[in-house]
């Protein structure tokens, strides 16, 4: 007798943040499993084409008005998403922006919102999905984290400070939730290539990545896809009950080097 009863192969799932980059692309590695996918974001216009996408090859797929700033919107967000799909057996959140400044000179009210975005919009996400999980007894909640959470990088204003209070309460929600069936993990991206903070202007961006270069966090030029992360949720959520991966690290692999003779053996 398995000891848990195992998830059902259609798992209703939603993803927030979902109308470009990590979470755009994990909407669509969830639809491609046979899940239902309710996806949310401010920019509800570009999920609807996405979810249209969707559905023209074969899935099941929601769109819906989300900004995880506002409450209400995260309340309606969820009740839509339930009325259209079923209980959500599955959230991502993965709502973020990214604005470049020191921690010290960024603007108060554009660090606050920041914070809001990456921590509380995550928070009041799992106030309204969580619940629900542990009354059923199972479910997967997914937070987007960062790798700067681990190692702080300078010049990402309030990103590192919001990432590590998110990566934080994955932590505590894990310990929370053990016993009642939900699965809290976090995915943790290293340099990714997303829409996000791509807007930012060359004299803002430049001396970023010359402090990450002096400090030592960028070894080498290549970057990870969205749907390189998307894989890791997938493989997250996908992980049979009865185990729980409670952080994954994904890290973009370096360019090939040319090899020397203690690889080879002294042969050319």
């Amino acid at each position: 007798m398995p000891r848990f009863t195992p998830h059902p192969q259609r798992r209703p799932a939603l993803v927030a943040g979902a109308s470009s980059g990590i979470g755009a692309a994990t909407a669509l590695a969830l639809a491609e499993l046979g899940h239902p996918v309710a996806l949310g974001a401010r920019r509800v216009e570009i999920c609807e084409s996405l979810a249209e996408k969707i559905r023209a090859d074969g899935g099941t797929a929601f769109a819906h008005r989300l900004d995880v700033t506002d409450l209400r919107s995260v309340d309606e967000f969820v009740t839509a998403a339930e009325a259209a799909l079923g209980p959500i057996e599955i959230a991502v959140s993965g709502a973020g922006d990214l604005e470049f400044g020191h921690a010290y000179t960024m603007d108060p009210e554009v660090f606050l919102r920041q914070v809001h975005v990456h921590l509380v919009g995550a928070q009041w996400l799992s106030n309204r999905v969580i619940p629900g999980m542990v009354e059923r007894r199972r479910g997967d909640f997914v937070l987007i984290g960062s790798d700067c959470a681990d190692i702080p990088r300078p010049g990402m204003g309030a990103y590192v400070a919001a990432k590590t209070g998110l990566e934080a309460m994955g932590h505590q929600l894990r310990m929370e939730l053990e016993g009642t069936g939900v699965r809290a993990s976090v995915v943790r991206p290293g340099q990714t290539q997303t829409g996000m903070g791509m807007t930012a202007a060359p004299e803002s961006i430049g001396p970023v990545i010359e402090n990450w270069v002096r400090w030592g966090f960028a070894r080498h030029s290549y970057f990870l896809r969205a749907s390189d992360i998307a894989a890791a949720v997938t493989a997250v959520v996908s992980t049979p009950r009865g185990a729980h991966l409670v952080l994954v690290e994904v890290q973009p692999e370096a360019p090939l080097r040319e090899r020397d003779s203690n690889e080879t053996g002294g042969k050319s």
